[in-house]
Parts: structure tokens; C-alpha cells; sequence
């Protein structure tokens, strides 16, 4: 393998455990808190999880380890998208694994869940866990999307354990996955296997949070490597000063990371699709904001700026939701072949009117015709709008484009108007990660093992107290059934977590709120560059403007 520096420095770095973590194994005991319940549906989940609801809270504290000792062998998987940090999370969990007893084995089963069916796996070593500490990607075995959740699936599973003599299973991934991890959790408590299930709080898009998981990681990274980039561009949007640039940025289901790039940057206009859903703001609503933006600086000779696009946003807008949902239905079962056998897009545009309401037409026939597209290239496997297909950085700066062309002909704005486009998603998923996500990576891998020594079982890594120095920071665990209630999911009822979605009377978005007026007229921008792994501690070790701001 051909090395960059950079990357055999970052080989050398020492993650930062929390106190009570730090000097041997043999130190570490458990205070067990309130039992838990789950945050709505209280009835139905503990009905669906018999075996696992309602445990109780833990933190690891010092003290002598009163654990049973056995032989561990324990498998990992990371799933769903990458996210910085991960490799840390192993390399944590294998570092305690071998403390507690050298005899120990950590095996990681490749390509996601699926490797846990194919039973397609590698047992790791120093050498081989040694080349990935510290560095981006999920490169070390590799991820997938495959749900653990069919009987079929939770049986193989269990032979493959049984097989290898697995005493628990770490699921490394988002809320999906660790909703996932509950359910095999239960199937293997119920049926007496002995094999316990821990899972690990990952996303960037930062949505898997709520008063227990204070961050998931990889955010802190991603958004950092976003913010450098829209920096980026503002310096050179405020040297050419000729361009707005159109940002779009990961964040299908809740605009977190736009709203942290957003504190981090300073652009002149930040899209918060909670605010959109709770004001039920229209497209044309939309575009006349971002559209006094760019006239009221045209008009003071500052023909450029920036706006950042959360990636889900047209989901937000109740009538561009209502007209997906009438184009799911227009295309249900075999008429999506129908559809496509059309023979040109005239064809299509006639089928598509006589197919929608007049509403849904209306807001249909005012976008253009590259998104009218979009909205029916290929369906997911659901059959359903594959809404991050939709450009929607090029739908906001097509409209406004075409509202300052009617303002420009009524003379009130006298500006130029010209635009760049970007989409910034794939960059942060596997950047080498930052000192905190390495840390906080590596605490809770190491803190999954001391979970799974202590015999929990369906229950999350949790280390809190994350805004403040490693040091104090706090690790234990939480009943992932706690942070779950009931949606509907493909016309059924399903235990899944709740996602977060932006508070917006949450500090992090009131403090925007109280800025963004200034912003959106004047040139603000700040540059915050490359994220900085070496200098000061207030400059390599400092958390995300949400969590400083939530945490005071």
C-alpha cells in the first residue's frame, strides 16, 4: 500500500478515552440507572420486544470489573453509508477486546449484513487493524444496505454464530441498522442463543440524536469538509464577483447538516426544510426568498453569492409532497411500463396531465422540464420518486433565475444574474476524520466491548458529555428500544427509531434565524479551511457549532 504522510501520521495518532475508560480493564465497573421506556408507543414496542424493553440505563464507572470471565468471540459489521470514524469504532473494540484477554477474537464480517448471511468474514489481527486506525472509509470490510429482519434471515444468522462461537454481534450504523440490531437482539434473547447484539451510533446526516446520543459520529467530519469547501467557494464567489453558487448537501430526511455549514460559513441563504414543512412554504415561496436575496444585492453591485440546499428538501414543500405522492400512484404496478413505452416526452407530458390533479399539475407545469424529468427516471425498489435524483440546487436557481427575469422587465432589479452548481455529499463520507471523531470513534468501540463483557444485550454505545474534553466525557449504555416508536412503512406499522429532525426552537437554528437577514445582504462569509489535525487543542479538538451551541 502506497502511503500519503499524511496518512502514516494519522497512524500514529492516540485516540482520547473518557476518564473512567482509561487504565486497564480491571477498572471498570457498572452503575445501573432508571429503567427506560420508549419514546412513544410505549404498549405496542414493549409487546414487540419482550425480552429487551424497559432495561435500564447504564454508565461505566471506576471501580473493580465485576464481569464474568469467558472467552469472547465477537463479530462486527458496518452498515448502511459510510461515515468517518468507523474504522476507529473497530480498532476500539478490538484494542479492549484484546486487553481483557489476548486469547479474545474479533472477526468482521465483509460487505455489510449480507456478510453475516454469506458468513464471509476476516478474523483481525494487529497488522491488519493497525493499517486503518485513524483513517476515513469503511474500506476494512466494507458496508451494505441488506436489512436484518425476515425469520430466514435471524435463523442463518444464528447458525453462522453458532458456527463460529460468536458470544455477540456489533452493528455499526444508523437508525436503520440499529433498529435492525433491536430486532435480532430480541430474536436472540427469545431464543435462548446467548448471543448479545450492541449497536453503534453512526450517520452524518446527524439525524440519529436525541437527549442520550448527543452526536452521531461522522457528522462532526463531514460537516467540517463541507464547510471547507463551501469556503472555498465563497472566497472565490467574493473574488470573481460574478456567480452565486447553488450548494446542494447531504441530508435526505432532516437538514442538520446544512444548518452546521451554514453556522460554520455564513452564506447569504441556508434552506431549512423543517421551517419549510412548518411554514408550509411553496416553491414559489422559496424562490421569492432566495430571489430578494440576490436583487437586494445585485442592486448594491454584488452580482454573487452562496446558497446551501439541504439534498430532501422538495420533500418538505407539502405541494411538491402531494404531487410525488400522486405520481407514485399514477406509476403503481405495471403502469410505470406503460409510462416508459411512450414513445417521446410529449407523449409522457399529456399522460402525466391527464393522470394528476389539476393542483398537482399546476406545480408540475411550473418547474422545468429537466426536473418534470427526473421526477420519472427509475423508481426505487418500492416503486416509489427517487427524490435524490432531483436537482434541486438546479430547480432553485432555474426559478429564481426566471423571478428575476420578470422583476428585471418591472425595473426593480437591476442587478446580473449567473450561476454555478455543486452537490457535496460523497466528499465527506470517508474523510480521514477529525480528532474528535477519531476520539469519540474509538470510545465508543472500546465501550461496545465493555457492554458486551457485562452481558447487555439490544443495547447502544453510548458516550455523552461530548461538547466538553474527552476526558470528561461519559460512556455507558442505553435500550436501543428507548429511542424507538411506531411509523408506517410500506402500508404496515414498524418499530423503528425515531429520527431527529432540526429544533427549530432549538438554540443551533435561533441562532441562525437572528443572522441570516444580515447574511442574506451583506458579504459574511467566514473560511473556516482545512480541518486541522495538529496545533492548538482549541483549534484541533473544537466540536461542531450545533453541539457548542446546544450545550451552551
Amino acid at each position: 500500500m502506497n502511503l500519503s504522510p499524511l496518512q502514516k501520521a494519522r497512524y500514529e495518532y492516540s485516540p482520547k478515552l473518557p476518564a473512567m475508560l482509561r487504565g486497564g480493564i480491571s477498572e471498570i465497573t457498572v452503575n445501573v440507572g432508571a429503567p427506560t421506556q420508549s419514546v412513544a408507543d410505549q404498549d405496542k414496542i414493549k409487546a414487540l420486544f419482550p425480552n429487551t424493553y424497559g432495561k435500564n440505563e447504564i454508565t461505566f464507572v471506576k471501580g473493580s470489573n465485576t464481569s464474568a470471565a469467558k472467552k469472547q468471540v465477537v463479530g462486527v459489521i458496518l452498515s448502511g453509508g459510510q461515515a468517518p470514524g468507523g474504522h476507529n469504532v473497530i480498532c476500539g473494540l478490538y484494542d479492549a477486546i484484546k486487553a481483557t484477554d489476548k486469547n479474545n477474537v474479533l472477526l468482521g464480517f465483509k460487505g455489510g449484513p449480507s456478510g453475516l448471511i454469506d458468513d464471509d468474514f476476516i478474523e483481525f489481527d494487529d497488522a491488519y487493524i493497525n493499517a486503518y486506525r485513524n483513517t476515513g472509509g469503511f474500506d476494512i470490510i466494507g458496508s451494505g444496505r441488506t436489512k436484518l429482519e425476515t425469520e430466514e434471515q435471524f435463523k442463518i444468522v444464528t447458525e453462522v454464530a453458532k458456527k463460529h462461537g460468536l458470544t455477540a454481534i456489533v452493528i455499526i450504523g444508523g437508525d436503520d441498522s440499529n433498529t435492525n440490531a433491536a430486532v435480532l437482539a430480541e430474536y436472540m434473547a427469545a431464543h435462548n442463543t446467548g448471543v448479545l447484539v450492541i449497536g453503534c451510533p453512526k450517520t452524518i446526516d446527524g439525524d440519529l440524536k436525541n437527549e442520550d446520543i448527543e452526536a452521531s459520529f461522522g457528522f462532526d467530519t463531514a460537516t467540517k469538509t463541507y464547510s471547507e469547501l463551501i469556503g472555498n467557494i465563497e472566497r472565490d464567489a467574493n473574488s470573481a464577483k460574478k456567480y452565486w453558487h447553488f450548494i446542494k448537501v447531504m441530508g435526505r430526511s432532516a437538514s442538520h447538516v446544512a444548518l452546521e455549514c451554514a453556522l460554520e460559513t455564513q452564506p447569504n441563504i441556508c434552506l431549512i426544510g423543517e421551517e419549510v414543512a412548518a411554514k408550509k412554504m411553496s416553491l414559489a415561496a422559496i424562490t421569492n426568498y432566495i430571489a430578494d436575496s440576490v436583487e437586494k444585492r445585485g442592486n448594491n453591485g454584488e452580482n454573487f453569492g452562496v446558497a446551501i440546499i439541504p439534498e430532501g428538501i422538495v420533500e418538505f414543500v407539502p405541494e411538491f409532497s402531494k404531487l410525488i405522492a400522486e405520481i407514485n400512484e399514477l406509476l403503481a404496478g405495471s403502469k410505470t411500463e406503460e409510462f416508459n413505452a411512450l414513445p417521446d416526452w410529449d407523449a409522457k407530458y399529456n399522460y402525466i396531465k391527464k393522470g394528476l390533479s389539476a393542483e398537482s399539475f399546476a406545480v408540475f407545469d411550473i418547474l422545468p422540464q429537466f426536473v418534470q424529468q427526473q421526477l420519472f427516471l427509475e423508481r426505487d425498489p418500492h416503486g416509489n420518486v427517487q427524490v435524490s435524483l432531483i436537482e434541486s440546487e438546479k430547480l432553485f436557481s432555474e426559478m429564481v433565475k426566471n423571478e428575476l427575469a420578470k422583476r428585471k422587465a418591472a425595473g426593480t432589479y437591476k442587478g446580473k444574474f449567473g450561476a454555478q452548481h455543486h452537490f457535496f455529499g460523497y466528499e465527506g463520507r470517508c474523510a480521514f476524520p477529525s480528532n474528535f471523531d477519531s476520539d469519540y470513534c474509538y470510545s465508543l468501540g472500546y465501550n461496545a466491548f465493555m457492554l458486551i463483557s457485562y452481558g447487555y444485550n439490544g443495547y447502544l454505545s453510548k458516550v455523552s458529555n461530548i461538547s466538553k474534553p474527552a476526558e470528561e466525557w461519559v460512556a455507558g449504555g442505553m435500550p436501543i428500544t428507548k429511542m424507538m416508536n411506531m411509523e408506517r412503512r410500506n402500508g404496515e406499522d414498524k418499530p423503528v427509531i425515531r429520527k431527529a429532525l432540526v429544533e427549530l426552537d432549538g438554540k443551533p437554528f435561533k441562532y441562525f434565524e437572528e443572522h441570516r437577514k444580515q447574511w442574506a445582504v451583506e458579504t459574511a462569509f467566514t473560511y473556516p479551511g482545512a480541518i486541522q489535525y495538529y496545533g492548538p487543542a482549541e483549534v484541533c479538538d473544537i466540536t461542531t457549532r450545533t453541539l457548542a451551541l446546544e450545550k451552551g
